[in-house]
């Protein structure tokens, strides 16, 4: 199984979308409105028929449907992606590496994280690992490097890479002890909240910097995934999360700050733009555009909004969606299409295509 992926077949599209996206970004309208689909490991299983959980169990399996993938997303869908790289696919299994939770592997699905925080004192005993000393963490380090062997052993030409992280402290504090728990101590045990979070970024940042000792890079741009900041309020934003998610921006974000929040995340899109300063923000599909355009354009770039309920059935079903989210995102610049966060498995996959084509054609500019 090799896949001779030549990137120099596709140059003259990277280019035209290198530039597409980089003037969207600058808050300019290019020739149409730009295109990122979120696809993934679990959405290819479904489109090539195998298996989500023997997915992430099998390095074999992890790389042919990786492999498969992008050569699907640059003939059959075609996005304005610009990369042509792939990795470890572990799931959403950060957490439980770094800190030695047990993880539970549903069939045909992704894996969860078994909680292993239920009172105080758990907090109390929770140690921040060492990377280099920590079982888990090693794990997905060797891992890593069986997977590159693996593709280097079949003739793989594309780059493979990876590097374990965890969410930010407060969606890593719901996989750990459970939403419900979080919001809870929120109101009766805010000084333990503290201490949880505190000891969550000093993992994020142990992480980070070991990733970075590894490569011998330096990071200059972040991105998060916090879809439990949808939940709470702005004052409990402000107290619980602000400063923690701004410590992580200000340390590793001096060039770009992405963030992804499933929504809606309506009442936080001004204290993203103004105060954390994102430059980039992926909105779910239950946020509403219109709010977040008005509160972030020209400090923060938007991308997404398509809700994949919208993309079960077929494009007829999906256009008022698609041609809502394009017509508010696209003037002015600053806005890239897209589905809000992972796109899941089930999503029509002829759906998505048209939407793809639709957003473009719809948005297209004679005169660039």
């Amino acid at each position: 199984m090799a896949l001779r992926f030549d990137p120099h077949r596709y140059r003259d599209r990277i280019e035209q979308s290198q530039r597409r996206l980089a003037i969207a970004r600058s808050f300019r309208e290019p020739d149409q409105v730009p295109a990122l689909i979120s696809v993934g490991g679990s959405f290819f299983c479904r489109l090539f028929g195998h298996n989500i959980a023997e997915y992430y169990q099998s390095r074999d399996l992890n790389l042919e449907v990786q492999l498969k993938g992008l050569q699907w997303c640059y003939e059959e869908l075609p996005d304005d992606r610009t990369g042509f790289g792939i990795g470890l696919d572990i799931g959403p299994r950060g957490e439980a590496l770094a800190f030695g939770a047990e993880t539970i592997q549903p069939d045909d699905t992704s894996p969860w994280i078994r909680p292993i925080i239920h009172d105080p004192a758990d907090v109390e005993r929770l140690q921040v690992p060492e990377p280099a000393q920590s079982p888990g963490i090693q794990w997905y380090y060797r891992e890593l490097q069986s997977i590159r062997d693996l593709a280097k052993q079949r003739g793989v030409t594309v780059p493979v890479s990876g590097g374990l992280s965890i969410h930010p402290p407060l969606s890593a504090a719901c996989a750990l002890a459970g939403p419900d728990r979080i919001y809870r101590w929120m109101y009766e045990e805010p000084q333990i909240i503290h201490q949880l979070f505190a000891k969550l970024l000093q993992t994020f940042c142990a992480l980070s910097d070991y990733e970075d000792d590894l490569t011998g890079a330096h990071r200059t741009s972040v991105g998060l995934a916090d879809d439990n900041s949808a939940f709470i309020s702005e004052q409990m934003y402000r107290e619980f999360v602000l400063p923690y998610n701004r410590a992580i921006y200000e340390r590793y974000g001096e060039r770009n700050r992405y963030l992804h929040a499933d929504g809606p995340n309506d009442h936080l899109f001004s204290l993203y733009a103004n105060e954390l300063r994102l430059t980039e923000m992926d909105i779910g599909g239950f946020s509403d555009i219109a709010v977040a355009k008005r509160e972030m354009h020209g400090k923060t770039v938007i991308e997404g909004n398509i809700n994949c309920k919208d993309l079960y059935g077929d494009f007829e079903t999906a256009r008022p969606a698609v041609e809502r989210v394009v017509s508010i995102g696209a003037p002015g610049g600053g806005y890239i299409f897209g589905v809000g966060g992972e796109t899941y498995p089930g999503v029509n996959p002829n759906t998505l295509i048209q939407a793809v084509r639709h957003a473009q054609q719809t948005t297209r500019n004679p005169a660039h």
